[in-house]
C-alpha cells in the first residue's frame, strides 16, 4: 500500500501551447533528497581537526572570525565539500543513464568499465609521462571516452548497442584495462607507484578550488543536457521498436546519452580518482523511493551527492592511524549493498 496515496498520479500543467507533466511524488522525493544532501553538507562543514561551532563556520564563510577558522573553512572544507557534492551527484546521474541504456541494475560506469578506463588513462599519464594535476585529469577524461567508444563499438550488433550485451562487453573491457593498470604499476618507480596507489584509491584529501570548479563546470553544462534527453531515454526503455514508432532516433539518442554520461564520469573521476558503487547504488535507491523507472536526473544527483558526502564524513571520522580514502569507504559499503541486491534477486 502506498504511503503517499495522494502523490501517485501525474498531473499535466498547460499554458497555451506548452504543457508539462508533473509527478507529485517525484517532486516530494527530489526535494527531500535535496534537504538531506544539504544537511549532510552542513555536518561535513562542522567536522574537522579544528573544532568549530555553527556560528563560527558561518563567520568564516563570510570572511570574519579567527584567521585559522577562515583558512580552514574557505580554503579546505568548502572546496572539499563542493567537490564531494558534485562528484557524487555526477556519478548518481551517470549511473541512472547507464542503467537505463543497459536496462540492467548492474549497468553502472564502475561495473562496465568506464571508470576503469578513466583510471587507466590517468595511470598511463602518471607512469609514462610524469603526471601533473591537469594532464592527469585530461588523461582520465580521454581514457573514459576512449573506453566508452570501444565498448559501444564492440557491443554494437545489427546497428544496436544496449542491454545485457553492453554490460558484458563493458565488464570484459574493464578486466583488460585493470590488467593494464596492474602491469604499469609493476613497472613503475616507487614514487610513481605511490602516486598511482593514492590516486586509484579515490580520495578527497587535498582537493581544492581547482577540483571543485572543474567538476562544477562540467555539472552545469552536462546535467541540463541529460535532463533534456531523459524523457527520450525513458521511452527507449519501452523497447527500440516502440520508441522508434514514436519518432525517436533510438541509436542516435543512445550514443549521445552515452557520450554525455561518460564525459560526466570522466570529469568526476579526474577530480577524485575512481569512486566505486555510488553510481550503482544511487539510481536504484531513487527508483525505490520514487517507484518509477526511467532516468530521474535531479533525485539521482542529490542521492549520489548525499552518499559521497556521508562517506567522506565517515572516512574523516574513522581513526585508523591514517587518512582513509573515501573510495575505500564507498567500496566497503557498496560491496555490502551489492551482496544484498544480488541476494534479493536470487
Amino acid at each position: 500500500m502506498s504511503t503517499l496515496p495522494a502523490l501517485t498520479h501525474d498531473r499535466v500543467l498547460r499554458a497555451g501551447a506548452f504543457s508539462v507533466r508533473v509527478t507529485p511524488r517525484l517532486l516530494v522525493v527530489g526535494a527531500a533528497l535535496g534537504v538531506v544532501a544539504l544537511a549532510a553538507g552542513v555536518l561535513t562543514m562542522l567536522h574537522g581537526t579544528l573544532a568549530l561551532s555553527p556560528a563560527e563556520v558561518l563567520q568564516a564563510l563570510g570572511g570574519t572570525g579567527e584567521e585559522a577558522a577562515v583558512r580552514s573553512v574557505r580554503g579546505r572544507r568548502l572546496p572539499r565539500l563542493l567537490t564531494a557534492f558534485m562528484v557524487g551527484g555526477s556519478l548518481g546521474v551517470a549511473g541512472a543513464v547507464f542503467q537505463s541504456l543497459s536496462r540492467n541494475a548492474l549497468g553502472s560506469p564502475d561495473v562496465i568499465g568506464f571508470t576503469t578506463g578513466a583510471a587507466t588513462g590517468a595511470v598511463v599519464q602518471i607512469v609514462l609521462f610524469d603526471g601533473g594535476v591537469l594532464p592527469t585529469a585530461i588523461a582520465a577524461v580521454a581514457g573514459g571516452v576512449a573506453t566508452a567508444l570501444v565498448v559501444y563499438l564492440l557491443a554494437r550488433k545489427d546497428g544496436v548497442a544496449g542491454g545485457l550485451r553492453l554490460v558484458l562487453v563493458g565488464i570484459g573491457v574493464g578486466a583488460i584495462l585493470g590488467a593494464v593498470t596492474s602491469f604499469l604499476l609493476v613497472r613503475a618507480s616507487i614514487d610513481d607507484a605511490t602516486t598511482v596507489q593514492q590516486w586509484t584509491a579515490g580520495s578527497l584529501t587535498g582537493r581544492g578550488w581547482p577540483h571543485a570548479l572543474s567538476v562544477t563546470a562540467a555539472v552545469v553544462v552536462l546535467v541540463p543536457m541529460l535532463m533534456l534527453a531523459a524523457r527520450r531515454l525513458t521511452l527507449i526503455e519501452m523497447g527500440d521498436d516502440a520508441a522508434g514508432a514514436l519518432g525517436i532516433g533510438v541509436e542516435r539518442q543512445r550514443f549521445t546519452a552515452l557520450l554525455l554520461a561518460v564525459a560526466l564520469t570522466g570529469v568526476a573521476t579526474a577530480a577524485t580518482g575512481p569512486i566505486a558503487f555510488v553510481a550503482l547504488a544511487a539510481p536504484q535507491i531513487v527508483r525505490r523511493l520514487t517507484r518509477r523507472g526511467g532516468v530521474v536526473v535531479l533525485p539521482s544527483f542529490f542521492m549520489g551527492a548525499t552518499l559521497l558526502v556521508l562517506a567522506d564524513l565517515l572516512s574523516q571520522a574513522l581513526d585508523v592511524g591514517l587518512r582513509t580514502p573515501v573510495g575505500l569507504v564507498t567500496s566497503l559499503l557498496g560491496g555490502l549493498y551489492l551482496v544484498w541486491l544480488l541476494a534479493r534477486r536470487a
